[in-house]
C-alpha cells in the first residue's frame, strides 16, 4: 500500500478479502470470524469497514495492531480468516503486492 489514506486501506482490504474468498472457493456463509491487523503506520481507516462494504455484515470482525519490529515491511494489512471450508480443496494463503516478500517460500503457490 502506498499511503496511509482511508481509500487506500479500503481498496487494499477489499482486494485481500475478495482474493482470499475467491482462491479458496469460500462464500460469506462459510465464514466464522475475521481478524485484521495493520502495521502501526496505517490508521486512516479500519479494515473491517471494507469487509462490511463487500458483504461481511454478519461475520464477527476485529482489527488489531501488528508488533513494531525494526526493519519490518511498512503499510501491511493482514487477515486471519476462520471458516468452514470444503475438505476437497487445498487452502490457499494469499499475499498481495509488496507482502509477497513476507513469505517467499509460498510464491510458487500464489
Amino acid at each position: 500500500m502506498e499511503a496511509n489514506e482511508a481509500d487506500a486501506i479500503l481498496e487494499a482490504t477489499e482486494e485481500l478479502v475478495s482474493t482470499v474468498l475467491e482462491r479458496n472457493r469460500l462464500q460469506i456463509d462459510d465464514l466464522v470470524s475475521c481478524i485484521f491487523t495493520c502495521t502501526t503506520d496505517l490508521n486512516a481507516e479500519f479494515p473491517a469497514v471494507a469487509a462490511r462494504r463487500i458483504g461481511l455484515s454478519t461475520v464477527p470482525l476485529i482489527c488489531a495492531r501488528e508488533m513494531e519490529v525494526p526493519g519490518a515491511l511498512p503499510r501491511v494489512i493482514r487477515l486471519m480468516l476462520h471458516c468452514y471450508a470444503s475438505e476437497d480443496i487445498e487452502l490457499q494463503h494469499v499475499y498481495l503486492r509488496e507482502a509477497v516478500s513476507l513469505r517467499t517460500d509460498l510464491q510458487g503457490t500464489q
